[in-house]
């Protein structure tokens, strides 16, 4: 008897599995039973795995039976004039869906041609074997497996058109791209998916040179012109959101600009962009600290004696204000209700962004780099026919990686842009190498895509042949205006007296183990000193019981014991405020830190 397991709970036994599970398998294609069902006869352990639990991913196969393929010339036919759909392919057991599970016992074959009588299942289509985002690589499946995943990774960061109503859209955190396009060398998925519609990069010319060391490590080297004239152009979008709450007692907040008796008022010059209503106008550059909407609240916590006192108003000032290292330009401003039905006001702020050192773009082939340098259009090197490339890619990325696909768009790019027309390069269906090759060749140019280039700056030609041509780059959402961080002296947390965290709240840069060797390297001991002392305290210690003390305000500020009063000698030592918490958690627990001072002499 073979056991049965139905989403891993026994649920029986049967005598003919091969017979059980060929009937589960025809009730499905016959639509008894739910189309989602999977079942696998594991020979090796006897038993048989039903699936049907949620979450696990599916996908369509086409069924083949006795070496033939049951979607047939007929099938597409109807389907191209519209008188079945997908549902009537499952309804007839044409299409079927497979889990991983029943995968194991499936044999699919990759095209029409390749199917024997061994096949049990066809690829609707060859692209069908990766996602929608890695079937916009193009040319694929000449990459590496693990950059193909790193290439669809960096599409879904790559900053282009999100959606035609950005201009009435209260979005967190979103950039558009200026001038997006659409790419020469594109996949039968760029229809498909209609990413004309929200394009997220744009074309450039790319040469693959070395320039200077500046592009060593992944970096890449551009062209101030076509900065200048657009390159990478974006725009970044962050609201800022206030709403009158109302509070127990009937209390409320107010929106309007806070009167100087407020407690924490700020000054008369951090609001000078407010309105009447306390809001900002459109149109007005701001920068940190600048108040965008005036807000005064109610006091937080009200005690016996301050609700019935006489005295004046006792609100305070909660105004939402740039952060450290935020500026922009007021974009748009909204006044509506919450769902509360209190005031809610939406202020959106606008900053462009021109690339600059430190941006990141990316090839769709997971070839990511920043830029290294910006160089004036007049040093970059040029071609025979005065063609300037864009950006300045280094060739030591290509070996390792075995992005072939990154030169093979260069050199499709090179013919579409030339021929005037879209490549197609989707995976396992794109056009040939040596078509590609052939074309190149009647436009005049070298078939390998190589040309002879001049140095910018001295005018000399190059002793090797450079391969230039053009490429759809994609510019990230991770740009160092977002990034940049540096800290002095600023504000601390109130329970470690170390530098507060993060670098929307001015926060301080972690030192750590390898950090410290720097330091040591560079022969730094006062700023090693200085960096690992951020708390440091200086407090009484007891040297008979060993305790922290206190200083006693009323007997001239003296140090006293906790334990034996003015009758034990006290020393000043320095410690770090955490080893301070730490010895006081000690306490918490009953344990005794009893701290034995050593005179340093």
């Amino acid at each position: 008897m073979t056991d049965v397991f139905m989403d891993n709970k026994f649920v029986g036994t049967v005598k003919n599995p091969a017979e059980f599970v060929d009937q589960i398998i025809s009730d499905r294609r016959l639509g008894r039973i739910q189309i989602d069902t999977n079942v696998l006869y594991v020979e090796l352990e006897d038993k048989i795995i039903i699936e049907t639990s949620r979450g696990r991913s599916i996908r369509p196969l086409v069924v083949v039976k006795d070496g033939k393929s049951t979607l047939t010339e007929k099938h597409l036919q109807q389907l191209e004039k519209g008188e079945i759909s997908w549902s009537d392919l499952l309804k007839q057991g044409v299409i079927e869906y497979l889990d991983s599970t029943e995968e194991e016992s499936s044999l699919i074959a990759f095209t029409d041609a390749e199917i024997t009588p061994d096949h049990t299942h066809l690829e609707i289509s060859p692209i069908a074997t990766v996602g929608l985002t890695t079937s916009l690589v193009p040319f694929g499946n000449f990459n590496q497996g693990v950059r193909l995943n790193q290439g669809a990774k960096n599409q879904k960061q790559a900053i282009g058109f999100y959606a035609s109503n950005f201009l009435v859209r209260m979005d967190m955190d979103v950039n558009l791209l200026h001038y997006p396009q659409n790419p020469i060398v594109k996949s039968i998925m760029h229809d498909v998916s209609e990413y004309g519609k929200h394009p997220a990069g744009q074309n450039v010319i790319l040469a693959v040179m070395s320039y200077k060391g500046y592009n060593m490590e992944d970096s890449i080297v551009i062209n101030k012109g076509s900065i200048e004239r657009g390159l990478g152009r974006s725009t970044y979008f962050r609201p800022i959101v206030a709403e009158e709450l109302r509070y127990s007692g009937g209390l409320m907040d107010e929106i309007t600009i806070p009167d100087k008796e407020v407690r924490g008022y700020r000054s008369e010059h951090d609001y000078r962009f407010l309105e009447g209503d306390g809001i900002i106008f459109s149109e007005a550059k701001v920068n940190e600290g600048d108040v965008i909407i005036g807000k005064v609240s109610p006091p937080r916590f009200l005690s016996s004696m301050e609700e019935y006192s006489l005295a004046g108003d006792t609100r305070r000032e909660s105004s939402l204000a740039l952060k450290h290292g935020e500026k922009g330009v007021v974009d748009f401003v909204s006044i509506t209700e919450s769902e509360e039905g209190n005031k809610l006001i939406q202020v959106r702020l606008r900053e462009q962004r021109i690339p600059e050192i430190g941006d990141k773009f990316t090839s769709r082939h997971g070839q990511k780099g920043v830029i290294s340098i910006v160089v004036p259009e007049q040093d970059i090197p040029f071609t025979s026919s005065g063609l300037k490339p864009d950006i300045v890619f280094s060739p030591h990325g290509i070996p390792t990686r075995m992005t072939v696909a990154h030169m093979l768009e260069l050199l499709a790019g090179k013919v579409g842009a030339l021929s005037g027309r879209f490549i197609d390069a989707t995976m396992f269906e794109s056009e040939k190498e040596d078509d590609i090759r052939k074309e190149l060749l009647t436009f005049g140019f070298k078939e390998d895509g190589t040309e002879t280039m001049y140095n910018g700056i001295t005018g000399e030609q190059y002793n090797v042949q450079i391969f230039i041509g053009n490429m759809y780059y994609l510019k990230l959402r991770h740009m160092v205006a977002n990034k940049i961080h540096s800290r002095a002296r600023g504000p601390i947390q109130l329970l470690t007296r170390q530098p507060t965290e993060g670098r929307a709240k001015e926060g301080g840069l972690r030192l750590g183990e390898m950090e410290k060797d720097t330091f040591v390297a560079h022969g730094a001991s006062l700023t090693l000193k200085e960096r690992f002392d951020p708390d440091k305290v200086v407090v009484p210690i007891c040297e008979r019981s060993g305790l922290v003390g206190y200083y006693d305000a009323k007997r001239n500020n003296r140090a006293i014991s906790p334990i034996y009063d003015e009758e034990s000698e006290m020393s000043d030592i320095e410690i770090s405020y955490a080893f301070k918490l730490l010895l006081d958690e000690f306490k918490s627990l009953g344990v005794y830190p009893k701290i034995k001072l050593r005179s340093k002499f």
